[in-house]
């Protein structure tokens, strides 16, 4: 008796895990559902046990994604060892995953670095990578990186919304929403 391979793992990383990077993980989670994907999040310094934001619960359940059962939990080590692919929502975050597992650097970008870099993939290349949302994801990262020169600079960053007011809650959204997309996107292809 043969067992199914081990589904391949998202790690979306924010601060305090209750806005951005939770918002980047259900989102991520009902696009992929029912894929060999799992995705999880943590923050940097987490508010460990808190839900999602209040004010970014309805930008969440408006697409469609579930809050319940979200619990925030600190990043560590662990975390980022078992991850296939790391998506911090800032450089901050995203140098903070590799301190903690160096070897995490060649499967780590921002969200919106990522979504940029997507965009400059060849579908054949990532297609020949597997026919299942987990072989497209292991390859992902490689393949993400060599398309660097073709994608240029851009924003990186997408802006804490914690104490803000409901616009700047949908300004975040708005933000992780396209880019959260274009992954499921390219993997779901």
């Amino acid at each position: 008796m043969t067992t199914a391979p081990s589904p391949a793992v998202v790690l979306a990383v924010c601060t305090g895990n209750i806005c951005r990077s939770p918002a980047v993980e259900r989102l991520l989670a009902a696009r992929l559902a029912g894929a060999d994907v799992a995705v999880v999040s943590a923050g940097t310094r987490a508010v460990v046990g808190h839900p999602v934001s209040a004010p970014m619960v309805p930008l969440l359940t408006s697409a469609g994604a579930r809050v319940e059962g979200f619990a925030a939990q600190q990043l560590d080590a662990g975390l980022v060892t078992r991850a296939d692919l790391v998506l911090g929502l800032t450089r901050d975050h995203r140098s903070a995953v590799v301190s903690l597992a160096p070897a995490a650097v060649r499967r780590t970008f921002t969200l919106l670095e990522l979504a940029r870099l997507v965009a400059h993939v060849d579908p054949a290349a990532l297609h020949a990578a597997g026919d299942t949302p987990a072989a497209r994801l292991r390859a992902l990262p490689g393949l993400a990186a060599a398309a660097r020169p073709a994608a240029g600079t851009g924003v990186d960053d997408v802006d804490d919304p914690i104490g803000g007011s409901d616009a700047v809650y949908r300004g975040s959204f708005d933000a992780m929403r396209p880019a959260v997309d274009a992954l499921a996107d390219a993997l779901l292809r």
